[in-house]
């Protein structure tokens, strides 16, 4: 049996993504991946991902230069969650400029953003 074949896709024909930084294990991202990003992942070592907005394969760092190269490839045990531990080149995973996308935190019944821009998107995205 082929290896794609034992994800469980939901009905879409995609698969949830956590990814985390590989020496801090710090979680950057969630995305989505069809059966085609995943194996073209497991191919190039760099992530690819599916974005479900653009309808398209999205490899990270395309526009930006911050690809994430990929060190391991872990499915869980129900077989219907990836998780990718990365190397997050230029030290920025999440489109708005930050280190992660989980930078939002409730306090006070609020969410606040917590962590810095490290560069503003419109200087990335040009």
């Amino acid at each position: 049996m082929d290896w794609l074949d034992q994800v469980k896709w939901n009905s879409d024909g995609l698969v949830p993504v956590i990814t985390q930084e590989f020496g801090t294990k710090q979680v950057l991202t969630l995305a989505w991946m069809n059966r085609e990003a995943l194996q073209l992942t497991a191919e190039t070592g760099h992530a690819v991902y599916w974005s479900r907005s653009r309808q398209k394969l999205w490899h990270k760092g395309e526009q930006s230069g911050h690809q994430q190269i990929i060190k391991s490839i872990r499915i869980d045990c129900d077989q219907d969650a990836v998780l990718l531990e990365v190397e997050q080149k230029g030290g920025i995973a999440c489109h708005t400029g930050r280190h992660h996308c989980f930078f939002n935190k409730l306090e006070d019944g609020q969410w606040q953003a917590i962590e810095p821009i490290l560069k503003d998107p419109d200087e990335i995205y040009l």
